[in-house]
């Protein structure tokens, strides 16, 4: 027999495993870990979030936002997970497993994308002046009829 013995609210119970259900209540905000089927038929745990619940007739949603780390730094993603999401998994967080989540790491991760991202718009703007200011010869100015 497949018994363990659990504590709920200080009380000690004896439960089968084999047909034990876990029944989770989740909340907008609750940490949640998200697996997720990579490449090939590797399976990915990510860590995250609660971010809210479509409650629709048919389909009832919700959505988590989860952070997707790898080398190349972390990327936030959202999940609309349903009875119809194949190859995934959720489940309440209910350890304290931070599953790698370094804050600092993360925030510096994406001040870099900021970064890269602000020197492309400053390339764009300091190439559109020079158009403005070295190509204006191909569109001269109207005159005005009558003045």
């Amino acid at each position: 027999m497949e018994k363990s013995i659990i504590e709920v609210n200080g009380i000690k119970l004896e439960v089968d495993l084999r047909t034990a259900k876990r029944v989770d209540t989740l909340r907008v905000g609750d940490r949640v870990k998200v697996m997720l089927k990579g490449y090939s038929s590797e399976y990915k745990v990510h860590p995250g979030t609660v971010a809210g619940f479509e409650p629709f007739e048919n389909l009832p949603t919700v959505i988590i936002a989860y952070l997707e780390s790898d080398y190349s730094g972390s990327k936030l993603k959202f999940l609309y997970f349903n009875s119809q999401s194949k190859e995934t998994e959720v489940i309440k967080a209910i350890d304290d497993d931070q599953l790698d989540i370094e804050k600092a790491n993360i925030l510096q991760h994406f001040d870099k994308e900021e970064a890269k991202i602000e020197a492309q718009l400053d390339e764009i703007r300091r190439t559109r002046e020079y158009f403005l200011a070295n190509f204006k010869a191909y569109w001269p100015d109207m005159v005005k009829v009558g003045a």
